[in-house]
């Protein structure tokens, strides 16, 4: 009978674990998706900024459709330039990861 609580209760720690690691290994593949994310957006921008990519669009309406693509919601893009800065924003359970970067010619350019 003691065994069998035993065995009970490893179980349910067991389960608790995996459940809580799941959690925080989604948390984290999320956070780098919103990363990826981000750096393509402004990528995008800054090269059809430069003219670099042919495009039609507003340079943050195509960082806006980029990091649609890559999964993720563009909250924020301004141009100073050639210097794109997006912040990008991707939803897991819901939490928001939040991530920002930018891109554009190197300084002194």
């Amino acid at each position: 009978m003691a065994g069998t609580a035993l065995s009970a209760s490893v179980l349910a720690v067991s389960a608790a674990l995996a459940v809580g690691l799941a959690a925080v290994g989604g948390a984290a593949v999320t956070a780098q998706r919103a990363a990826g994310a981000a750096d393509a957006a402004a990528l995008a921008a800054a090269d059809a900024a430069s003219g670099a990519v042919i495009t039609d669009a507003e340079p943050c309406v195509l960082a806006a459709r980029v990091a649609a693509a890559s999964g993720a919601v563009l909250v924020e893009c301004t141009l100073d330039g050639l210097m794109a800065t997006v912040r990008v924003e991707a939803a897991y359970a819901g939490l928001a990861a939040v991530s920002r970067a930018r891109a554009g010619p190197p300084e002194g350019f």
